[in-house]
């Protein structure tokens, strides 16, 4: 009986962790970048925060455009 008691906590603590991982990388904006140039073209939010390319967050989804 402990052994499922066990199971389930740690399964129950495995799955929190993991949706607060995948919340937490979904939040992150997105920043594009300018193949040619190498400069920042635009920048998607998610949230309530408004980055922009002046002032584009320390951990961000980096992409690449053609411009």
């Amino acid at each position: 009986m402990k052994n499922v008691l066990y199971t389930v906590i740690f399964t129950g603590l495995l799955s929190l962790g993991a949706f607060m991982a995948l919340s937490n990388a979904l939040d992150i904006p997105d920043v594009y970048f300018s193949y040619e140039t190498g400069e920042c073209v635009k920048v998607v939010n998610y949230t309530d925060e408004n980055f922009t390319c002046e002032n584009y967050p320390r951990k961000f989804n980096h992409g690449w455009v053609m411009k």
